[in-house]
């Protein structure tokens, strides 16, 4: 089994609220089938923040190749940004 990278944008009242939404409509896209490759597989977030002269695309792109950090993790949990009140970024690996 391998794995593979996501970024997923999702709304919701809350950072959980978007995640649901997220992990709903990723299991209606590919399915309940498992091995997606996408936050369909993922059970939980964390939430971060970019950290000071760093772009959101290049924090993301860095705890997702980063074999330490545990967004890499096809396991673990998902990273979640705030994009707005409203608007939330999901980034990690997922199971393919």
């Amino acid at each position: 089994m391998g794995a593979a990278d996501f970024m997923t944008r999702a709304s919701g009242a809350t950072a959980r609220e978007a995640f649901q939404n997220a992990t709903a409509e990723a299991r209606h896209e590919y399915g309940h089938r498992g091995y997606t490759g996408s936050i369909a597989e993922k059970r939980d977030f964390q939430m971060l923040t970019v950290p000071d002269g760093k772009t959101l695309e290049q924090f993301a792109e860095e705890i997702v190749c980063d074999d330490e950090h545990w967004a890499s993790d096809k396991r673990g949990p998902a990273a979640c940004f705030a994009l707005g009140d409203t608007e939330f970024l999901f980034v990690g690996v997922a199971s393919c």
